[in-house]
């Protein structure tokens, strides 16, 4: 008898196919969501490491750092006639760390520190308050400022805020009917997250300044991770009180 040879039907063909592009998904994804991991790990690895620094050259100079500008490669930026003795920075809310001011070694090609994404547009921010405080302005930038405006001053005063949502908010002022997570940041880094380059649209994102605008004022965003359309937030953040700064200055003897 003759034997004929049966080869694939297309149904078969096309269940086969159906069944390997579910194995490689189920691959794929999980290697995606491992380097997105990673990247979030990286980024709050240097902003860690980014609030040691600050806390540090604070406990050594008696000040904050300014803000860097999109020009200052890296280095703290003054506004004109402002220097560590006036403490007059250029930008106080919408700058950038000075990695290089701070020795941080991990940097871009222009001295900025950037977070896991790498981007330009992921260069990392930071902020400071500008806070006058038993009469001495820009007492956390100027040179003994922080010693001439005392402990207990600095203790009471309100500086950044940092709220859970951009929903509810007292523009320019406070938390308002959001919940507060710091009203005494002295000083806030953070990085905008993989959405950098477009940015989100949320009412949450648009406090923080970002590349594509955000307010630049004492008031900032810190929540949990969204990629839900109209309610996005990828921005990652921390901050510094004034309980951590106050035990390294006083340990360095810039304090009381």
């Amino acid at each position: 008898m003759t034997r004929r040879a049966h080869g694939f039907t297309l149904i078969e063909m096309a269940v086969a196919v159906l069944v390997l592009a579910l194995l490689l998904g189920s691959i794929v994804v999980p290697l995606t969501t491992q380097v997105e991991q990673r990247k979030v790990s990286d980024t709050r690895r240097v902003l860690d490491e980014a609030r040691d620094a600050l806390i540090g050259f604070a406990a050594a100079n008696g000040r904050f750092p300014c803000p860097a500008s999109a020009t200052s490669n890296g280095s703290e930026s003054f506004a004109a006639g402002g220097s560590a003795a006036n403490g007059n920075c250029s930008n106080f809310f919408d700058g950038f760390l000075p990695a290089a001011a701070l020795g941080l070694a991990a940097t871009d090609s222009q001295g900025y520190a950037v977070d896991g994404w790498g981007l330009v547009q992921n260069r990392i921010r930071y902020a400071v308050s500008s806070q006058t405080v038993n009469s001495i302005t820009n007492p956390l930038t100027r040179t003994s400022g922080m010693s001439s405006a005392g402990m207990s001053n600095l203790a009471a005063a309100q500086f950044l805020y940092v709220c859970n949502s951009g929903v509810g908010v007292t523009a320019g002022s406070n938390c308002g009917t959001t919940v507060t997570l710091a009203s005494n940041a002295m000083a806030v880094i953070y990085s905008v997250g993989p959405n950098a380059a477009t940015g989100g649209t949320s009412a949450h994102e648009a406090e923080n300044p970002n590349p594509n605008g955000g307010s630049a004022d004492r008031i900032f965003v810190s929540r949990d991770w969204s990629t839900v359309t109209g309610s996005e937030f990828d921005d990652i953040a921390t901050w510094i009180g004034t309980s951590p700064l106050f035990n390294r200055m006083i340990a360095a003897g810039q304090l009381p």
